[in-house]
């Protein structure tokens, strides 16, 4: 019989294969760990490590990584909803917050929302409690709950299932009848209910007449009074208002306004005026037949502030837009006359601008007028328009009293916006001024120079990746106009 014998270290051998598996898994299992980006803190709630009760969390990139053993024996942070300071070799809780204080060059820990979220209520604050006390005291409705409310809701709102909402069909039920008188109260009975409550309920009729009657008292001080024509200025922006005020006579007051010797007066009454004025044919009307473009042109004329006679023509400028009848009396009244001369005497530019505005609305309106070619069916005082429009010959009369000189000053402004409305005014009146225009050598070469700068500012907007810009519209009104001069 033959005995085989094993190698002396074959037993050993046996004995290590278990050992070096489990090292080996283990050293697989902290690889992973150690790839997973964060790490495990296990902090028992009381201070101290490991336990039954206990809060797990992770700490991401932006955290601080702690790894409490279980035999280890570590100063355990405990953080709050606020922050605070961390001190050097404490650990944190997992899940918690760090950031790094800049200016003190320490950490600072708060509770993660994760620990927010599963904080055992004795730990949370009065305000977290009072927050979550408010969403659970909230009512719950259950999908088919919802549905039927729906249902009732549109059932409600149908006049054919609701005979309340439609009274073109009388109820023969008066229970029905009785219900929906019951929901309703008089309109006597609500007015005796505010008078007892001592509440003045009143239309805006009833307001325009009580401040007219208290505008025209002789008790008013001038105080009273402006503050009257203010509350008069926020009321007539509406058209009936506007047309009720003349009805109750105030027109008149408001023209008186402007012949009073206090120039706040003058300047609310204006105001009012040509508030009323605006896109109101009717108060235009009444308001020419009142004599109100007389008053406006000798309230320019005299010596009066620079706000007082802005706001005068505000006024005049809404009594002439769309009213060709009071254009023919604006020109054959002198009144481009009174505009030179206040042109002369602006030197800071804002008149000038709002009387070159004015002129060139006016030129522009006649011009589409004619354009327009709308149909007389429709527009039946279309005809009498166009006739009322023929007899108004601003652009003659601009070429005769010097405005064909007067707007190219405008250009000489250092203002974009002024420069704009003068190129705009002159292509307007280029028909009638063009002639003249020639003969003011200086103004092609003003029209050279302000191309010139013009179109570098654009040439700057475009490096900044700007397009269809303010300063190019201004470049292609200058090309019209010099093309005009040619």
């Amino acid at each position: 019989m033959v005995r085989v014998s094993r190698p002396p270290g074959a037993a050993r051998c046996r004995l290590l294969l278990p050992v070096l598996v489990l090292l080996l898994c283990g050293h697989i299992a902290a690889v992973a760990g150690h790839k997973s980006g964060s790490a495990l803190t296990v902090v028992n709630t009381d201070g101290g490590v490991g336990g039954d009760e206990e809060e797990e969390g992770t700490v991401g990139d932006e955290e601080e990584e702690e790894t409490v053993g279980a035999d280890e024996d570590l100063d355990v942070f405990q953080p709050t909803e606020q922050w605070q300071t961390l001190k050097p070799g404490q650990a944190l809780p997992a899940g918690s917050h760090v950031r790094l204080n800049l200016q003190t060059g320490q950490r600072e820990v708060k509770l993660g929302e994760e620990q927010l979220k599963y904080r055992t209520p004795e730990h949370r604050t009065p305000e977290h409690r009072e927050k979550e006390e408010e969403e659970e005291s909230r009512p719950s409705f259950s999908p088919d709950e919802l549905k039927r409310a729906m249902k009732r809701m549109k059932e409600d709102l149908d006049p054919d299932l609701n005979p309340d909402l439609n009274p073109a069909d009388p109820d023969p039920n008066p229970d029905h009848q009785d219900s929906a008188a019951s929901r309703f109260r008089p309109l006597e009975e609500l007015k005796q209910d505010m008078a007892e409550l001592d509440l003045l309920v009143e239309t805006d009729v009833q307001i325009m007449g009580r401040l007219l009657q208290q505008l025209n008292g002789s008790a008013a001080t001038t105080e009273q009074r402006l503050s009257l024509l203010l509350e008069l200025e926020y009321l007539v922006h509406q058209v009936d208002n506007a047309q009720t005020l003349c009805s109750m006579g105030g027109l008149d007051l408001i023209l008186g306004g402007l012949n009073s010797s206090d120039f706040r007066l003058q300047e609310s009454s204006a105001f009012v005026l040509g508030s009323a004025l605006s896109s109101n044919p009717v108060v235009q009307v009444k308001a020419v037949e009142s004599g109100a473009l007389q008053t406006l042109l000798t309230t320019l004329v005299t010596a009066q502030p620079l706000h007082v006679k802005k706001k005068v023509l505000f006024a005049l400028a809404a009594l002439l837009r769309q009213f060709p009848y009071a254009q023919q009396h604006f020109v054959s009244h002198g009144g481009l006359q009174v505009l030179a001369e206040l042109f002369q005497q602006d030197g800071g530019g804002i008149l000038r601008t709002r009387i070159v505005t004015m002129l060139y609305d006016l030129i522009t309106e006649k011009e589409l007028m004619f354009q327009a070619g709308l149909d007389p069916v429709t527009d039946p005082a279309h005809e009498e328009r166009r006739r009322q429009y023929s007899r108004v010959s601003l652009q003659g009369e601009l070429g005769e009293k010097g405005w064909c000189s007067l707007v190219p000053q405008l250009l000489q402004s250092s203002e974009h916006d002024h420069r704009e409305k003068a190129l705009r005014a002159l292509i307007a009146m280029a028909p009638a001024c063009s002639d003249q225009y020639r003969l003011q050598p200086w103004l092609l070469d003003s029209l050279l120079a302000l191309r010139l700068q013009y179109q570098d500012l654009v040439h700057s907007e475009m490096i900044l990746g700007e397009e269809n810009s303010y300063f190019s519209e201004i470049v292609e009104l200058i090309d019209t106009l010099h093309v005009k001069l040619r």
